[in-house]
């Protein structure tokens, strides 16, 4: 498999759940990845499973000064990264918006919304170097509607802001072949989905009309077309993998 044969990516929270499954599938389609999270041991270890193409860093994602390193670090090992995969994120807090205290909203708001900002600002102008790249920010079906469920008003709030900061950017580095496009799951066998679910009580198939949550994996396809040259007249869009949950 060579869909990324000559990509050198980097892919934040890649030390579980979706973030590892990208890391894994890009590697295994020929890919460079730097894998980015906070969860040294895990990352080090998926790393070392994955081979001579595969390096981790620790990253604190709501960190510019920590975006820069890892974007300096990239280059010093790989070369210049063509692809970023701003996969990064959290939940917060299961409450109502009366009840979501300051702190909370603004850390949801630094991981989920400032890290893709960050990210975005911080490699761009290694793609320019390179000739062009492409930039997928995963947001969430939360991002496309206001779904019942969602954990919170910060959540909500990051996913929108994802969606619109990739189209924004798409618009003034298009020309530089650039390439931004969001990605927006739905419910995904991940270790934090399975966190909130409990808390929720779950029943999460019976609400998707194909009756079950996605793995990883099938997220990771996604990502995988639009990272590749297959997706090369692809910017500015949503891509939504929900199992069909937003038609409703």
């Amino acid at each position: 498999m060579s869909r990324l044969n000559g990509k050198i990516a980097i892919v934040t929270g890649a030390a579980q759940g979706m973030g590892e499954a990208h890391a894994r599938r890009f590697v295994a389609e020929g890919a460079k990845v730097v894998l980015t999270d906070l969860n040294e041991e895990r990352g080090k270890q998926i790393a070392v499973e994955l081979g001579e193409n595969a390096h981790f860093v620790v990253h604190d994602v709501a960190s510019l000064a920590d975006w820069r390193r890892v974007v300096d670090e990239t280059e010093a090992t790989f070369g210049p990264p063509t692809v970023l995969v701003n996969n990064a994120g959290v939940l917060g807090p299961i409450v109502s918006t009366v009840d979501l205290d300051e702190d909370a909203y603004l850390k949801v708001c630094a991981i989920n919304q400032h890290s893709q900002f960050y990210g975005m600002k911080s490699v761009i102008p290694a793609m320019q170097k390179a000739g062009g790249g492409s930039i997928i920010n995963v947001s969430s079906i939360a991002g496309i509607v206001s779904i019942v469920g969602a954990p919170n008003l910060a959540y909500v709030g990051s996913k929108f802001a994802s969606r619109g900061m990739t189209k924004h950017v798409a618009a003034q580095y298009g020309k530089d072949n650039i390439r931004v496009n969001s990605v927006h799951p739905g419910y995904i066998k991940t270790p934090m989905m399975a966190a909130a679910t409990d808390e929720q009580g779950g029943g999460i198939a019976a609400l998707v009309p194909l009756a079950r949550m996605a793995e990883p994996d099938e997220v990771s396809q996604v990502v995988l077309f639009l990272a590749s040259d297959e997706s090369s007249y692809v910017t500015a869009t949503e891509q939504i993998v929900d199992g069909g949950l937003t038609a409703q």
